[in-house]
């Protein structure tokens, strides 16, 4: 049996995903920024997707752009939002994903602002009453905290987030890569400054993501070139990934609640499975219904002496699963997130990550070969 629980890292694009692509490939290719028919069809397209987006997240259309996906969203709004605002000091948490963390700490290094990093607790919750704290003593700060943790599923009450920071007259960016397309955003009510969506995450194709920018707040071009975009963001759009992340962003607020069920039952079950087959098994974040991102289960097991192999060891029994963020395989220091919650350096770490696809009896394969690597081999 083949089990892909890797989905925090990405999605299997939907079929109708696919076709939509498809077809705009076949029938439509004129370049959106030229005034013949064939460029103005194209032009309606990528238009019509940006409404389909805006309609979903309860915004105007001219708050959408579109991007290369989640980390050029993130580093436009933060780059743009600290500079052109002319903000000297930016507060985060240590558990942000790297677009997020790497892009502040050089805007540290060249002098642009002083940054500070929230207390985390072993949940990996943010501490808010730090943050009151520090946007009272400063005169305007620039916000950033992820909706939803990528590695650990921990969840951070953004609408408290955006109302402190209106209150202190701060900009708030929040990464919602994780949870766009599994939660519903109502970005009016929400009086967000920036949200960073990307397509791969809810069953799109990957190279597209979105930015949305409040109409309040006035951002220049990250990157330049011609006048996409609004003279947003220079450079030919990618006309058929637009259309599929409107598609699929349409598909998931269709049968969001459907899926969310479903797969809360399913990590609920690969839980209980767990505590049931394996002693002293542990979870890190925070895995309450309510607190936790319900596609996401960080498990810490207590097999120390196969710690280097247990991920290798999966793999060759066709489960594929994450040490942490995909987006620091490969690394030999280990996940930020948890040594900042620290999480016990000797016990391997796996994300396992859900989606509609998947099954019990996939769920029941997996834990049996956990049960195998921890138990019999131990």
């Amino acid at each position: 049996m083949q089990v892909y629980l890797d989905n925090a890292a990405t999605t299997a694009l939907d079929p109708e995903v696919l076709s939509a692509m498809v077809e705009t490939m076949e029938k439509y290719y004129g370049n959106p920024s030229s005034i013949h028919a064939h460029g103005r069809q194209v032009k309606a397209i990528v238009e019509q997707a940006r409404k389909t987006v805006a309609r979903l997240l309860n915004v105007a259309p001219a708050e959408i752009f579109f991007t290369s996906g989640g980390t050029e969203a993130d580093n436009t709004a933060i780059v743009r939002g600290i500079i052109d605002h002319g903000i000297t000091h930016a507060i985060t948490s240590p558990l942000e994903h790297h677009a997020v963390l790497h892009t502040l700490e050089e805007l540290q290094k060249s002098g642009v602002i002083r940054l500070t990093l929230l207390n985390v607790d072993q949940q990996g919750r943010v501490d808010l009453h730090q943050l009151e704290k520090l946007l009272s003593e400063s005169p305007r700060s620039f916000v950033s905290l992820m909706h939803a943790n990528n590695e650990i599923g921990t969840l951070t009450d953004i609408e408290y987030v955006s109302a402190l920071c209106k209150q202190y007259n701060a900009l708030f960016h929040s990464d919602t890569v994780q949870t766009m397309g599994h939660y519903v955003h109502d970005l009016a009510k929400l009086q967000i400054d920036f949200v960073t969506g990307a397509a791969h995450k809810f069953h799109g194709p990957k190279g597209v993501g979105f930015l949305y920018v409040n109409h309040n707040t006035k951002i220049k071009p990250f990157i330049y070139g011609g006048a996409q975009e609004r003279n947003m963001r220079g450079g030919t759009e990618n006309v058929y990934g637009i259309v599929g992340l409107a598609k699929a962003l349409e598909l998931a607020y269709a049968h969001i609640d459907e899926h969310r069920q479903y797969i809360q039952g399913l990590k609920d079950y690969m839980i209980a499975q767990l505590k049931a087959s394996i002693p002293d098994i542990r979870f890190n974040g925070d895995i309450s219904p309510q607190n936790s991102l319900y596609t996401v289960l960080n498990v810490s097991f207590p097999c120390t002496d196969i710690a280097d192999m247990m991920l290798f060891n999966l793999d060759i029994s066709g489960i594929s699963a994450s040490g942490g963020s995909a987006c620091s395989s490969g690394s030999d220091i280990g996940s930020h997130v948890l040594n900042a919650i620290g999480s016990d350096a000797k016990r391997p770490c796996v994300r396992f990550s859900f989606c509609k696809n998947n099954t019990r009896q996939e769920i029941d394969f997996v834990v049996g070969k956990l049960r195998e690597l921890c138990l019999e081999k131990a």
